[in-house]
Formats: structure tokens, sequence, C-alpha cells
């Protein structure tokens, strides 16, 4: 309890930490779902903490949500009153740099720095010693004159060398860090938990890389917050490791909102080279005179051929507005040209007897001495290639570090032709209109459908892991996903009192997508919600499958509800909308409920009282999603494993982490409701499979009232009324 820093633990807060340190004590996983209100950061963190403690070791606790970012800085800093402990908050180079290079030439300009720093005080050193035998042959010293001489030999070779070296492009806040004395920074960084931000702003007043200063300091320290990427990343977290002075067995992470984890570490291992890429390459070696730059254009060139031949094959012509909306709702296929927006659009290319349509397009585009035999020479012509554009750099004759594009090209198509038949990647192509010029360019991916091929490995090798969420069941699906095996798993509920929430399933007709444009069912659905808006004190949000979904019944709430009808739209910030909707009193706010409201955005207090998750929202199941389907059926050899572990739990994973947007602390009171009746209980036997009242954990089924939809409104109003929540007279019903 050292590292507890408040009163006493909520309830079951002081048992979960017990439990969590009893496994990590002993190097075990764990697998942690807490509602809100459990202290999930806390019965994490303080345990970890006394085994890293007891055990030296150093506590990573990290997150894809910065609202959580910022509460895992309070709950440090919370701790550090209690308990001396040494916290680093870190983010990526990106974010933290003051001129605003990237990697490769930061990593450039920090050798040449070092460079120039280093001659400097060799300089200074011979000057000093110069001075010394200067005295020392005037008093009449022969050996001290000869001496001198070749000191001032070696003088002039430094600053013949320092005259080279001024030419070169150098960082001046990181020459700063060798200079100066960074014991200030350091002593202001460690008495307290600083952000990012305050470091940022703590080294532009000083003139000092901070983000190299953090770097210097992480080493031996007890707790670091930091992006999923940090961990996820094997060439990132090889690096992180060695800054911590850390092997990874004497790691303890802690992974918060881990029911994202599955998607970041698909994110991680895929594997994406555009059309772009390919067509700088192929410029790049037509200005190269080494002979294998004809080798290594060959084998792009017909790469690059086959990539453009396969989108332009998938286009359709002479559609008309009303066939490309429905193919964009069918999902992809032929289309023509004029359809293609912005955003990617997949065109599938995968075949189930033979390899895919862009592979085959290219071994028969290609002819030369052998693919293998060009990659090579592409692959070392572009090493070379990169040595000399980092040389450039280096020596200043470059303002910026080129990326060799031959070397990336050639790497990608290597991958391709090694790895794309591999278990658990599926090609595919995309396609987007670059806004400026209004061109369409595609691009290649080998997607990864298996996350346990990265978090396999990361698990495997840190000494224990705590994955948190509010929606972290089923847990043996969860170890299966992410390679986890002996996980120990504990899973508390809400717990506030019952009394001020009800969560309704209400029966509404299931939103099958083939029923969506029933005027019937639309009409039903609508009343529903348009009663749920009225007998809401307060604002209330409302979850769509889709943002077309929720556009199509905030048009149909205008008109019918005297409330301010908010709706979100893709492209739109999110904190923005959040901001206005949270100002109001009485509105309702229509969004998707795989936008970025659906969690890790709190609504406190008054900010909203009443959530509805309207229909099941299934994503749209497009290629990549039958790829991860048929991936998990068979890496987990069951029937309907896939659907299950890629589709229905997660969908309902959303489900739930919407209606936890509502009753965050124990003096809230609010309604959570259901509209579809593939959540009620008693319309389980007639729905067969369709039913998911069956998914949800058995706490949470046991809570859900089914309800028809003629009733909702009189028991809102009788539970709303029930606890004085109407202001004056409460709506008639």
């Amino acid at each position: 309890m050292r590292f507890f820093p408040y009163d006493r633990p909520y309830e079951n807060q002081r048992e979960a930490m017990d439990r969590i340190h009893n496994a990590l004590h002993r190097g075990q996983d764990v697998l942690f779902e807490g509602a809100c209100g459990t202290g999930k950061t806390l019965s994490s963190l303080v345990p970890a903490l006394e085994v890293a403690r007891e055990q030296d070791k150093t506590v990573v606790i990290t997150t894809n949500v910065h609202q959580q970012m910022r509460q895992f800085v309070a709950e440090a800093r919370a701790i550090t009153r209690e308990e001396s402990i040494r916290t680093v908050v870190f983010k990526g180079k990106g974010s933290m740099c003051h001129i605003d290079v990237g990697y490769e030439e930061c990593q450039t300009l920090r050798d040449n720095t070092r460079a120039v720093v280093d001659a400097e005080q060799d300089r200074e050193q011979l000057e000093r010693r110069q001075r010394e035998l200067l005295a020392e042959s005037q008093d009449g010293d022969g050996s001290a004159a000869d001496a001198r001489s070749a000191v001032m030999d070696e003088l002039e070779d430094i600053e013949e060398r320092l005259e080279d070296l001024e030419e070169q492009n150098v960082c001046d806040y990181y020459r700063n860090n060798l200079t100066q004395d960074t014991d200030e920074f350091f002593g202001w960084l460690f008495e307290d938990v600083r952000t990012p931000d305050e470091i940022y702003e703590y080294a532009e007043r000083q003139e000092l890389c901070g983000y190299e200063l953090l770097k210097e300091g992480i080493e031996g320290v007890d707790l670091v917050v930091c992006n999923y990427h940090h961990l996820l990343d094997s060439t990132i977290r090889e690096q992180f490791f060695r800054w911590l002075g850390r092997d990874p067995e004497d790691v303890i992470a802690v992974f918060d909102e881990a029911h994202n984890v599955e998607d970041a570490a698909r994110e991680h291992a895929t594997r994406t080279c555009s059309e772009r890429t390919f067509e700088s390459a192929l410029e790049e070696l037509a200005d190269s005179d080494d002979p294998r730059a004809e080798d290594a254009a060959n084998v792009l060139s017909a790469f690059h051929r086959a990539l453009v031949e396969t989108y332009e094959d998938s286009f359709g012509f002479g559609e008309s507005a009303a066939q490309r909306a429905a193919d964009n709702a069918s999902g992809p296929g032929p289309r023509a040209r004029e359809s293609i927006g912005e955003n990617w659009t997949d065109v599938p290319i995968a075949n189930d007897d033979r390899k895919d349509d862009l592979t085959l397009e290219f071994l028969q585009r290609y002819s030369g001495r052998g693919i293998d035999d060009d990659l090579e020479a592409a692959m070392k012509l572009g090493q070379e290639l990169d040595e000399e554009y980092e040389e450039a750099y280096r020596e200043g004759e470059t303002a910026t570090r080129t990326e060799c594009q031959t070397l990336q090209a050639a790497a990608f198509v290597s991958a391709w032709m090694s790895e794309g038949s591999t278990e658990g990647l599926y090609p595919v192509v995309a396609v987007t209109r670059d806004a400026g010029t209004d061109e369409i360019y595609g691009r290649v991916e080998l997607y990864s459908c298996l996350p346990r091929q990265v978090t396999g490995q990361l698990f495997d090798e840190i000494y224990a892991t705590v994955l948190m969420s509010a929606t972290l069941q089923p847990f043996e699906v969860t170890e299966d996903v992410l390679g986890i095996e002996d996980a120990v798993s504990m899973a508390y509920g809400l717990q506030f009192a019952e009394e001020n929430r009800r969560t309704y399933a209400v029966e509404t007709p299931p939103l099958f997508s083939s029923d969506r444009d029933d005027p019937g069912v639309q009409a039903d659905v609508t009343e529903t919600i348009n009663d749920a808006v009225r007998m809401t004190p307060g604002n209330t949000l409302a979850f769509f499958p889709n943002y077309s979904e929720a556009s199509r019944y905030a048009d149909r709430l205008v008109g019918r509800t005297d409330r301010t009808v908010y709706v979100d739209e893709p492209g739109q910030s999110a904190e923005d909308l959040r901001q206005q909707f949270v100002a109001d009193d009485g509105a309702v706010l229509c969004t998707s409920l795989w936008g970025t409201l659906a969690e890790g955005v709190s609504f406190d207090g008054d900010d909203a009282h009443t959530v509805l998750v309207v229909g099941v929202p299934y994503p749209h199941l497009d290629d990549r999603a039958e790829a991860v389907q048929e991936a998990y059926d068979a890496a987990f050899d069951g029937t309907d494993t896939g659907w299950r572990y890629a589709v229905e739990f997660p969908t309902i994973r959303k489900t739930r982490q919407a209606l936890g947007r509502v009753i965050r602390s124990p003096e809230e009171v609010g309604v959570r409701a259901l509209l579809d009746r593939r959540y009620s209980r008693q319309a389980k036997p007639d729905l067969g499979k369709y039913s998911v009242n069956g998914i949800f954990p058995h706490e949470e089924r046991e809570e859900l009232i089914d309800i028809e939809p003629g009733k909702l409104k009189f028991a809102m109003l009788n539970f709303y009324g029930g606890h004085d929540a109407y202001d004056g007279e409460p709506p008639a019903p």
C-alpha cells in the first residue's frame, strides 16, 4: 500500500491489487476487466510498482488513448506525493523535435554534432597543453619545446578537421545538450511527473533537445508512460529497452484499453508500399549510371506496371450515381473511376486456388535473368545509394536527408514474393484520388490478420504483463488472439449502486442491413429513440452501426423533437462536437459506434444521462474482414471461430464500450438502452443464431431488462422521476 496514494481503496480494489501482485510476483500475465469506478489504473499500477521495487524491474504503462495518458500522469503524480518514484512520460520524436526533422536526419545530425563537439573539446585540451609546455620551455626545459611542437602539429590537424566539420549539418539544440550543464534539467524533470509538452516547452526555453535528454535520463527509472508503438513495434521496442537500460525480462508492461491491442498489433505488422514510391524509385534508377540500375529497374518497373494494371482492371465503366451508391454499400468491387474518392478503397486481389492477381500479373509482365537476382541487385544498389544520401547530408551538401526509394521499393517486393503466401498475411491493393492533382494512384499491402504474430513474441520476452480494459471478456478469446498462455484473469462489474441505473434491451425490430430501408422499421425505431430522448432529463447519446445510419435518424428526429440534434460526421472534429454537445442541456448526439466518441471519451456528470445503442453494429464485412475470419478459422481450428473471434466479440465489446460512456461515478443516475430485439433474452428462441444476448458477460446479461418499445418511455419516466432528476414537471409520456 506504500504506492497507493489515497486513503483507502474502492470496494474490490484491494482484492484486485492482491491478486495482481501475486500473479506478477510469479511472473504471470494478467487479464483484468474492470468497469468504470473499479480503479483499474491503480489496481494494476500499484502492485506492478511494488513487484518492480522488490525484484529490480521497470514498469511500462502504455495506452493509445490521449485521455488515458493524462490520467496516468495524474495517478503517477499522486503516487510521488506518497512514495518517491522516478517517472518519465515518453512520446515519439516527431512530436518533440524542435527543428522538425525525421529519424534518419536526426541520427545524422547527432553524429555530426557529437563529432564537432568532440573535436572542439580536443582542441581545447591541446591548447591548454600547448600553453603549459610553452611555460615549461621558457623555464629552460628543452624536452618541453619538442613536446610543444608535436602538440602544435596536432592542433593544426584538429583545426583542419573542424573546418571540414563546420560545413556539415549540425543541430544547435543537441549541441547545447553536449556543451552545457544539464543537471538543472534533470533536477527539474524528476521533481515531479512532467508531460512531453512541459518538457518540450522547458527545453525550448533553454534551447536544449528535450527528447535526447529524456533518452539519457530514462535509464533506471521506476515508471515509464508511453504509447503502444513503443512496445508493439519490434524495432522501436529494442531501442526503447536499450534506453531504459533493461533487458525485456526486466520489464513489467501494463496495457490500458487492452481490447485495442488486437487492431494495433495488426496495424504495426502490416507492410505497405505506395505506387508513388515505385515511381520515385524508377526516377532514381534512371538518374544512376550504375550497371545494376538496369536490372533493378527491370524488376521494379514490372511490379509497378502490374500494380497499375491490376487496379485499372477493377474499374467498371458507365456507372450511374445510383449504381455507384450500391457499389459503395455492398463493398469493394467493379466501380467507375469517377467514383474513387480521397479515402483508400480496396481492390480485392486474393484467390482461393492460385496466387493473387497482382503476383500473377507481375509474373506475366516480368522478363529478365531472374526476379531474385534483379531484386538482389536492387537491394544492394539501394543500400549504396542510401549511404551516399547519408554522406551528402552529413557533409552539408544537402539541406535534407534523402530517403532511398529504390531500397524501400525493393525491400517491399522482396517481402511480397517471399512472405506473401505466409499464413495470416493477406495481399490487397487499394486506390485513392489525390486531392491536389485529381489523379488516381494505388498502393499494395501485406495485411496482417493474426495479431499474435506480433504480441506473442512480446509477451514471451517481457517478465509479465497486465492487460486491463472495461471490455476484455471472453478471456479465452483474448488469450488465443494475442498469444497469451496461462494468464490469471479477473473481472469486476460496476461498483456503483444498481438503483442509480437501468439497462434495457428494447425489442424494436432487428436492424438487419436488409431491413434498414424498410419505412415501417424506420418509423418504429425513430419513435423509440424520440421517446428515450423526451424522457431524458438532460443529454442523450445515440450510437448507430455507422455514420450513414446516424445521419439518417438525426434527420428523422429533427422536427419530431424540440431537443437540439447534433450529428457526428466523418472528418469533423470529434472534440469540438463533444464540447458543443456537453455545453447544451437536453440535446441528442447521433454518432457511429465505430467513431472516436464511442470509447476513450468520458461524458461525466451532466454531460449525458442516457446512452442508446441502436442496432447491432457489426463492422463492414469487406474482404479484409473475411481474410481475418479465415485466418482465425485456420489458426484456431474451429467452425465459426473466425466469425466469433473477428466479428461477434469485437462488436459486442464496442457496444459495451459505448454503454460505458455514462454512469461514470457513484452519484450519477442514468439509463442505458440497447434498441434491437437481438439483445433481448426472451427473443433468443425466435432469433436463434442471430441473437447476441448470450455474448454479453453473465453479470451484464443479468442486468439487462427486456422491454417492449412502447413501454420504454414509461419505464424511463418512472426511473428518472424516482430520482428527482426532472427539473420541474416531468414530460408527459
